[in-house]
């Protein structure tokens, strides 16, 4: 197995705090959007969001100008990777669980590897292939689990889908039109771009003074939100999905719905099941196709 067909291990630590951070925040979604619109809900999270990222780059002393010459590269990355699929994300998970929500949403490996070999060129190798079929075997179990459950809600479950494919398509593009500033910058200026319809659409159709009868839970679950799921764990993801192949950073992330999952027994009261815990298992076979180092390297 070569280099770019696995995870460097300098890069374990980070993504462990990814997954820890996205995961677990499917259960400060649930809590923040059962009180907070979901517009003003994903204006908030991506407006702080991006404004304390840009304040830690500044007394980092890093560089936060913005891209000459590539706004319309950056705001169609933006557009797929922040805009499509936060708001379908926030509407979806009113309508279903959030550890089902979180399972769907990753989905996103079963697209994104089939367009990164068609429109980047990756190799699939036996390696990939067999991470994909492990991965997508662990989260078909617990769809095929929910699916009564799922079809309660079509449109939720749609939604999430949609988020999926929307994120899907902008971690491709992301590879094929690259943008030449450092990850931090790149991070806060996508999630400040791709917050620009989102702050539109909470204006002209939700009332912000709801904000003022939001209880500890909403307010605790929105602030998780801003300082750990997107001034952080966005610029994780960033540097991850810039060092790595689509195929590999896919992979990689299959075991965060698992966290999801998690957090929604610890803090939703849901209870895990055989299917739970078989996908778990499935999971971290895929993960370990591109996590652990072969001694040969031929295939």
């Amino acid at each position: 197995m070569s280099d770019a067909d696995r995870l460097p291990a300098r890069l374990w630590g980070l993504l462990a705090a990814l997954t820890l951070a996205w995961g677990f925040n499917w259960a400060a979604m649930k809590y923040a959007l059962a009180e907070v619109p979901p517009w003003t809900f994903r204006s908030i999270c991506l407006g702080l969001g991006a404004a304390v990222l840009f304040l830690v780059l500044r007394v980092a002393g890093q560089p936060i100008g913005p891209p000459r010459g590539q706004w319309g590269r950056l705001a169609l990355l933006a557009l797929f990777n922040i805009t499509g699929w936060n708001i379908l994300v926030a509407f979806g998970l009113t309508m279903i669980a959030s550890g089902r929500a979180a399972i769907l949403g990753y989905t996103m490996p079963a697209l994104a590897i089939p367009l990164s070999i068609w429109l980047l060129g990756e190799r699939p190798t036996r390696a990939r292939l067999l991470g994909l079929a492990l991965g997508m075997a662990g989260l078909a179990l617990l769809v095929g689990e929910g699916f009564a459950a799922a079809g309660d809600s079509p449109m939720g479950t749609f939604l999430l889908l949609g988020a999926a494919a929307s994120w899907a398509l902008g971690a491709v593009l992301q590879k094929k039109y690259p943008v030449s500033i450092p990850p931090g910058p790149y991070t806060a200026w996508i999630m400040l771009l791709g917050g620009v319809p989102i702050f539109i659409g909470a204006a002209l159709f939700e009332d912000a003074g709801t904000l003022a009868h939001i209880g500890p839970r909403a307010v605790l679950g929105t602030a998780y939100n801003v300082l750990i799921a997107f001034a952080f764990a966005y610029w994780a993801w960033i540097k991850l999905a810039t060092s790595v192949s689509v195929t590999v950073f896919s992979l990689s992330i299959l075991v965060i719905p698992v966290v999801g999952v998690l957090g929604g027994m610890l803090f939703l009261g849901e209870r895990p099941s055989f299917a739970e815990y078989a996908a778990l298992a499935l999971v971290l076979a895929s993960l370990a196709t591109v996590a652990v180092p072969r001694r040969a390297a031929g295939e």
